[in-house]
């Protein structure tokens, strides 16, 4: 059965259906509670071993990405498309703490092992059935701390964007050709009537630096002189 796709899962690696990790969550929150509910601990390293080779090689080698992309997402459709890489960052947490617990069993710390098995299971669960991702949250955190953050758009220079200020309310909307967000609040814009400029920081990364875009859609209506009068998104 073919889907129609707006992201390839196989090349287009720096997004990802924000249904995929919560699959993959789902399979490893359930299988690290099957290791507890039989004692089978093994189970633990081959979920840890599973998640890093995924990591390492791709998700051609992920077989919960299979499952999701061949399986799944053909009979469902695309979900939204999200940046992938705070999931994969939760990916990496989960590798650690399964490893630890793997290492702990082995070591004969069984009470070690099987806490932090647990602690595992409780939080793929969380974000399978919720969406709050606590890994996916460590790694927005990071960024901050590391200096990635948006920055206050106060004024939008015309000539960067070619066009002239005209009638009526203009919009510059900073967006992504994959970004499911995107394209819906663009629908929504045009709508409303707003004259909309649309910049792809794919092909103008240098705009998205210079006005501090790290998030997209991100929109802002423009006054005269180009004067951000208010943000949108």
């Amino acid at each position: 059965m073919s889907v129609l796709r707006t992201a390839d899962p196989w090349r287009d690696t720096d997004v990802i259906d924000a249904r995929a990790p919560r699959t993959n969550q789902a399979i490893v929150g359930v299988l690290s509670l099957v290791a507890f509910a039989t004692g089978w601990w093994a189970i633990l390293a081959l979920l840890a071993a599973q998640l890093l080779i995924g990591l390492r090689f791709g998700r051609q080698y992920c077989l919960p990405c299979l499952l999701y992309f061949n399986v799944i997402q053909p009979r469902f459709g695309e979900g939204p498309i999200e940046d992938s890489r705070p999931p994969r960052f939760a990916n990496m947490v989960g590798v650690v703490f399964l490893g630890a617990a793997t290492a702990a069993h082995a070591a004969g710390f069984s009470a070690i092992g099987w806490g932090l098995g647990l602690i595992v299971a409780t939080l793929a669960l969380l974000a399978a059935t919720t969406g709050l991702c606590v890994g996916c949250e460590m790694y927005k955190i990071g960024a901050r701390l590391r200096g990635i953050r948006a920055g206050r758009i106060t004024r939008v220079d015309l000539s960067d964007i070619d066009v002239a200020r005209g009638e009526g309310e203009l919009v510059v909307q900073f967006t992504h050709p994959l970004c499911t967000d995107c394209h819906k609040l663009e629908r929504e814009l045009r709508s409303s009537g707003s004259r909309v400029v649309m910049v792809d920081v794919s092909r103008r990364p240098e705009l998205a630096r210079k006005y501090g875009v790290a998030l997209v859609p991100t929109a802002v209506a423009l006054g005269p002189g180009g004067i951000v009068t208010r943000r949108i998104a």
